[in-house]
């Protein structure tokens, strides 16, 4: 887990409260401030802070509108909210609490109270991101899982077609990897995967680039706005780093693991359903297989040509 500071985003017009919170939550905490409703959706959308207290009354806008506005946007919505507030009546803390708000704390506040409290809500914040990081990854090789590449690539299938852009997609499968197993054991298997994993993860470096296990031996790589030149060049660094592990496959012609992958290049349009490209990878893939392993076989839509790195 990651051991950077978690940020609290303190919005209250008043400077003492302000300043009372932020000497309150400074050596644990990264403090960010707002004097006013405005700023704090500001600095929350720039930010987006682990924790936001928020005072409900402010001039320019009321806690309450900061809140729905929060939960009004995408990147925001899931912020937790605490309220500091002088209205201490308990049909305004079951309002701010119906709206969102993750608690709710009465002025004049007690600091150890705060710190509790504080502390209690990012223990959550930390538990729900772990939980969701969870969700979305593969246990063994610690790639994206099938859940989380089915969701990225539905998204980037409809970007693409929105923006114009190429989209490029990989499928990358262990040369005899049964025989692999049946050689050298299942533990060895799940070491040369975990392998294979990170010589292709570590060629992912741009952010919307996805590597992701597909299933069994089987990983998916996901390329928005990448031709097919740059792709190919990608897998077969991916390939080639594989062979250079030099991991003894006596099962293999190569007499090392080695992959092959198969690729494809499309410019979305409203007429192709996602699953085209998925598929013509698919196909290369077999090609490679077919063409004799450990090489990489590639279709370029956009000239409709079909190309590889051959070994």
């Amino acid at each position: 887990m990651s051991m950077t500071p978690q940020k609290v985003l303190i919005a209250d017009d008043d400077a003492i409260n302000r300043d009372v919170l932020c000497e309150l939550l400074q050596p644990e905490y990264t403090v960010l401030l707002a004097k006013n409703g405005g700023q704090a959706l500001e600095r929350a959308a720039r930010h987006l802070p682990d924790l936001v207290l928020l005072d409900v009354m402010m001039p320019d806008m009321s806690g309450y509108e900061v809140l729905r506005s929060l939960r009004a946007a995408p990147a925001t919505a899931q912020l937790s909210v605490i309220f500091i507030s002088g209205l201490d009546r308990p049909e305004d803390e079951a309002a701010g609490l119906q709206m969102g708000a993750s608690d709710y704390i009465a002025k004049p506040f007690n600091a150890t109270v705060v710190l509790a409290r504080v502390a209690l809500h990012l223990q959550l914040v930390r538990q729900r991101r772990m939980l969701e990081h969870l969700a979305n990854v593969d246990g063994l090789t610690e790639l994206a899982n099938r859940r989380r590449f089915d969701e990225i690539y539905a998204v980037e299938w409809q970007r693409a077609r929105r923006t114009g852009e190429q989209l490029s997609l990989a499928l990358l499968d262990i040369d005899c990897f049964k025989q692999f197993n049946d050689l050298y054991g299942h533990p060895a298997g799940d070491r040369a995967l975990r392998a294979v994993a990170r010589a292709a993860g570590g060629q992912m470096r741009r952010p919307a680039d996805l590597a992701a296990r597909y299933g069994g031996e089987e990983l998916v790589l996901v390329m928005p706005d990448t031709d097919a030149r740059q792709a190919l060049h990608l897998a077969e660094a991916i390939r080639e780093g594989v062979s250079a592990m030099a991991i003894a496959h006596a099962g293999s012609a190569a007499a090392c693991l080695t992959v092959s992958i198969g690729g494809a290049t499309f410019l979305p349009d409203s007429g192709e359903p996602a699953a085209t490209l998925f598929e013509a990878a698919d196909t290369q893939l077999y090609k490679a297989k077919q063409a004799g392993r450990n090489r990489v076989s590639w279709r370029d839509s956009a000239t409709h040509s079909n190309g590889g790195g051959q070994v």
